[in-house]
């Protein structure tokens, strides 16, 4: 189903309910009026090409990137208002692209380092440890020294130690080995198994429409289709996708 600046209702209460979004770098405006939602333990996919906004949404939804007039509610609060800092406290943690991990720190202290909200939460440094099973080998390395891959694994890793409620995980395969791509994908039913809603942000509209519920493109800072991932076809995400 298209949907140009606006999200058709679900049937279950949204967790989190976006309207009116319009981001800002200074002068330029990222984004135009966006509206998403997503509800408690669902996965949704934000696919669209490099410069659609894609990640401008992401560092919105957690107070990043400057908006204006935009309605953010999490469970109903609006977030619109709110620093970063307390908006995590709330149960929602970023990966960023890029992953950012702590250069001085260890696999380990970078782990330990998402658990300092203390949440009460499934997740803990042994099941993170037993999600994937390479971290806890190379526990004592520094981060930096990790693959990509592994660095990816590390960065969704300490998301989660923050026990969250929305996990929301920026550009998941870029730049990644097909091998490491698949074994990130195929852990993440044993997140969301948990409960914890997801958005997924993909390049890769294959994996994106495999994984997701429900598919936002976005291009131009506009969302320019949603629907249900099985009913959406190639043709329809090309013309979203690139505009044809």
């Amino acid at each position: 189903m298209k949907s140009i600046s606006g999200s058709r209702p679900m049937a279950e209460p949204a967790l989190l309910e976006i309207e009116n979004l319009n981001a800002f770098y200074g002068t330029f405006q990222a984004l135009f009026d966006v509206a998403i939602n997503i509800a408690a333990g669902e996965t949704i996919a934000v696919i669209g090409a490099n410069s659609a906004g894609k990640s401008t949404l992401m560092r919105s939804i957690v107070g990043l990137t400057p908006t204006r007039d935009a309605s953010i509610r999490f469970r109903g609060e609006n977030l619109a208002t709110l620093e970063t800092q307390h908006i995590v406290r709330r149960g929602i943690a970023l990966v960023p692209e890029g992953r950012r991990l702590f250069r001085s720190l260890s696999v380990e202290e970078n782990l330990l380092a998402g658990g300092q909200l203390k949440r009460k939460g499934p997740w803990s440094l042994e099941r993170v440890y037993h999600l994937f099973p390479i971290l806890k080998e190379r526990r004592a390395q520094p981060s930096t020294s990790l693959s990509g891959g592994q660095q990816q694994m590390v960065a969704i890793g300490r998301a989660l130690m923050a026990n969250p409620d929305l996990l929301m995980i920026d550009e998941l395969s870029l730049g990644l080995a097909p091998i490491v791509i698949k074994d990130i994908y195929a852990a993440l039913p044993k997140i969301t198994g948990e409960g914890t809603a997801s958005i997924i942000v993909e390049q890769d509209t294959g994996q994106a429409l495999a994984v997701a519920k429900r598919v936002y493109c976005l291009r131009g800072g506009r969302v320019t289709l949603e629907g249900a991932a099985r009913s959406l076809s190639r043709e329809a995400i090309s013309a979203a996708y690139f505009g044809v």
